[in-house]
């Protein structure tokens, strides 16, 4: 499908999202409008619960919603087959989840070059690309290790590099400096804001960590369903 408008990543409009029925009925969404540009590194903030996890899911094609239009690298993710999506996942987005998703029974080498993997490049060649993003990372030394050998912090690196690997389009990050001192999680964020920089491409971060406001080029904050304001520039920088 050709890009409907070559400046946004991801414009969405209107989103709105329900769980349940009925008495337990939770409106997680509440007529959402998202866009993000190519070029940037784009943050949404706001309280625990507000809707930020269930809007990111819904871009990354994770999850279904109710209402609304949803455009993802010019495509309409609403009209793909769970077989395009997950095909779309695999070429053209990579996920920092927030509890990191590692296979418990691969190294940090292997989990990294999964997404290679899945894209069909033969192992040799998945594997030295894998060490040189660990090693871009930090963990050159522990590319054998298992996730149960590592710490936190080093989970959510190994996450972050297996996000990078496959140089897709768009990658979004569930709160990637959680785990990690200001220092490591400064690094990180050097990382991903590069990789927006690049041509066609863009970053979503989702965080509550104030100490990496300074990599947005905006910060969209977000309270019960709804992105509440878009704050770039001047304004931008009341948050920091």
């Amino acid at each position: 499908m050709a890009r409907s408008n070559s400046h946004n990543s991801i414009l969405c409009r209107q989103l709105i999202k329900v769980y349940g029925q009925g008495e337990t009925q939770v409106k997680a969404l509440r007529g959402a409008d998202v866009e993000v540009r190519y070029g940037e590194l784009f943050m949404l903030v706001g309280p625990s619960g507000c809707g930020k996890t269930t809007l990111i899911s819904i871009v990354t094609t994770l999850m279904e919603w109710n209402e609304g239009t949803c455009e993802v690298l010019g495509q309409d993710i609403a009209a793909m087959s769970l077989s395009e999506r997950i095909a779309f996942r695999c070429t053209s987005v990579g996920f920092v989840f927030q509890g990191f998703n590692l296979l418990p029974a691969l190294t940090a080498l292997e989990n990294v070059s999964v997404p290679l993997l899945l894209n069909g490049l033969p192992r040799p060649e998945a594997e030295e690309r894998a060490k040189e993003t660990l090693n871009k990372v930090g963990l050159s030394e522990r590319t054998e290790a298992l996730p149960r050998q590592l710490s936190g912090g080093q989970q959510q690196r190994v996450a972050i590099a297996r996000a990078l690997i496959h140089n897709p389009k768009l990658i979004v990050c569930d709160e990637p400096t959680s785990n990690l001192d200001h220092k490591t999680g400064a690094a990180m964020m050097k990382l991903l804001r590069d990789r927006a920089k690049k041509p066609e491409r863009s970053v979503l971060v989702v965080t509550h960590d104030p100490r990496i406001y300074g990599f947005a080029d905006r910060i969209a904050r977000m309270d019960d369903g709804k992105i509440i304001d878009v704050l770039e520039g001047k304004e931008r920088k009341k948050l920091l």
